[in-house]
C-alpha cells in the first residue's frame, strides 16, 4: 500500500479523531445566524463584524488576523464573496417615511362570503406571518400575507381588529386604524 491509500484510509476512519476535543461546539453570529465562519459571505458582513468585535472578542481577534493574511498573500476579497443567486443577492430595503397608519377593509369573495384586508402593519415593523397566524388562531380561521404590506383574514372580522390590534400590539394605538369600508380586490 502506498502513503496516499495510507492516508485517505486515516482520514476516512470512523470514531473519534486525536487532536479533537469533543463535544464539538459551534459558535454562531447573533446577526446572520450562520457559523462565525460563513459570515463573510453575507451581504452585510460589516454588520456581523460589529457583533463579532462586541460578543465574541477572541474569535473576532482571530477571524482578524486571519484576513489580514489572506490580504498579504493577494488573495482578494471578491473571489470569495458570492456573486449571484442565494443570500448574495438580498437587497436591504430602505425604510422609507412613510405614515404609520393601518388601514382595515372588506372586500366581497363570491356572493355571500367577504373576507377582510389589512394593510400597513409593517410600518410599525410589526412581523406579517407573525401577524398573520395570530390572526387565523384568534378569530379560528385562514389568514395569510398576500402582498407586501398585506394580509388577508377569510371572512368579516373587521369590526373586532379595532380592539385586538392595540390589545396585542401596545405601541399601536386605535387613532391610527383607519375603515376603509367595502373595497373591490
Amino acid at each position: 500500500m502506498t502513503n496516499e491509500t495510507v492516508d485517505a484510509a486515516d482520514r476516512l476512519k470512523i470514531g473519534p479523531r486525536e487532536n479533537v476535543n469533543y463535544p464539538i461546539v459551534m459558535k454562531y453570529c447573533g446577526h446572520c445566524s450562520m457559523p462565525i465562519e460563513y459570515c463573510e459571505y453575507y451581504p452585510e458582513y460589516d454588520k456581523c463584524k460589529d457583533w463579532l468585535e462586541r460578543h465574541l472578542p477572541d474569535d473576532f481577534e482571530r477571524l482578524k488576523i486571519e484576513e489580514e493574511q489572506a490580504a498579504a498573500d493577494g488573495t482578494e476579497d471578491d473571489k470569495k464573496r458570492q456573486k449571484r443567486g442565494g443570500k448574495g443577492l438580498l437587497r436591504v430595503k430602505k425604510k422609507e417615511d412613510v405614515p404609520k397608519k393601518i388601514c382595515v377593509s372588506r372586500a366581497a369573495r363570491g356572493k355571500k362570503k367577504s373576507v377582510t384586508v389589512v394593510t400597513g402593519l409593517s410600518t410599525f415593523e410589526i412581523d406579517l406571518k407573525v401577524a398573520a397566524k395570530f390572526f387565523g388562531t384568534k378569530f379560528a380561521c385562514g389568514s395569510s400575507v398576500t402582498g407586501d404590506d398585506e394580509i388577508v383574514i377569510q371572512g368579516d372580522v373587521k369590526d373586532e381588529l379595532f380592539d385586538v390590534i392595540p390589545e396585542k400590539w401596545p405601541e399601536i394605538d386605535e387613532d391610527v386604524i383607519e375603515d376603509l369600508g367595502d373595497q373591490k380586490r
